[in-house]
């Protein structure tokens, strides 16, 4: 069942389910009206297929409901996660341990890169899960850890995107970039994002890094507003650890993990980043390509008027 297809010179990794999931849990967006009716559904027709709905609190409270579950503890009670709202609903999904856990994504937002299925492909794509058909493809996570003399190392996972960056009042910043141990550059820039080839679209696109094919095994660096036009973008192996550290003096200076959780960083502290162990596994449509998400979400490839 499980396959490679090569796309240039990189294979895109595909494989169905090893066993039809029991266990269903259900994320949705609370403020999006659409999300919750459709959510009230989704529970009904996973009774009537005899698989059972598990909430996180988030959701649960949405829907009137009960759950004692944290949104990064529900992989660990379910065998596959269906996610109705926007991006930023999957990526509040994929920060924590998954175990494994499949990601089902339904676009109920704007652009939906991550949630790239339509509230019509919902069902269909759900029966496949069950049966055992769909097929999942893997997108690499980042492990980020922030060391701070006298206190206990940070930990996080991000998706997308490690963003550091000043407030809107803060004077550029000084960033020294260190690549397994070798001096990359010192920014003196906005800001730095570095960015998974899934998180390309996304930040790093806004400030004009590059479009990456979601599977390639590289990890981007790219400045935000650099000082110096000669600091450009740079893709580097996925193994490599990178690590930053903050020499400007500027408190108002924060770190950012996809866009939604974050802190204020000082020049105390040193920041590694490196390839996470455990990947997510998305629910992808075998007849549609990453191309076709590029034509569909950015309208590449239409003609001009």
């Amino acid at each position: 069942m499980g396959g490679a297809r090569r796309i240039g010179s990189d294979f895109r990794q595909e494989e169905a389910f090893v066993k039809r999931p029991q266990r269903v849990g259900v994320v949705l967006k609370g403020s999006n009206a659409e999300a919750v009716k459709l959510g009230r559904q989704l529970l009904v027709e996973l009774e009537r297929l005899d698989a059972t709905g598990v909430l996180d609190d988030e959701s649960a409270g949405a829907l009137d409901r009960e759950s004692t579950l944290s949104r990064g503890d529900l992989a660990a009670q379910t065998d596959l996660i269906v996610v109705l709202g926007g991006d930023g609903t999957l990526l509040s999904v994929t920060r924590g341990e998954l175990g494994g856990t499949p990601i089902l994504g339904i676009n109920l937002g704007t652009l939906g890169f991550l949630t790239e299925h339509s509230v019509d492909r919902l069902f269909p794509m759900l029966r496949a899960a069950l049966e055992g058909e769909a097929v999942m493809e893997e997108r690499e996570r980042l492990l980020l850890t922030v060391e701070t003399p006298g206190t206990a190392p940070v930990c996080r996972r991000a998706l997308n995107d490690v963003v550091i960056n000043k407030s809107a009042l803060a004077r550029m910043v000084v960033l020294s970039v260190h690549v397994d141990t070798e001096l990359l550059s010192r920014f003196k820039a906005d800001g730095l994002i570095v960015a998974t080839p899934t998180g390309s679209t996304a930040y790093n696109l806004s400030a004009g890094g590059p479009i990456v094919y979601p599977t390639m095994g590289v990890v981007l660096i790219t400045p935000i507003c650099p000082h110096t036009l000669t600091n450009r973008p740079i893709a580097l192996p996925l193994g490599s650890v990178i690590e930053i550290r903050l020499e400007s003096l500027s408190e108002e200076v924060y770190l950012t993990l996809d866009g939604q959780e974050g802190f204020p960083l000082t020049p105390r502290d040193l920041v590694r980043i490196e390839r996470c162990s455990e990947p997510v596994r998305l629910i992808t449509d075998p007849g549609r390509s990453y191309f076709h998400v590029l034509h569909r979400k950015l309208k590449w490839g239409e003609r001009g008027g």
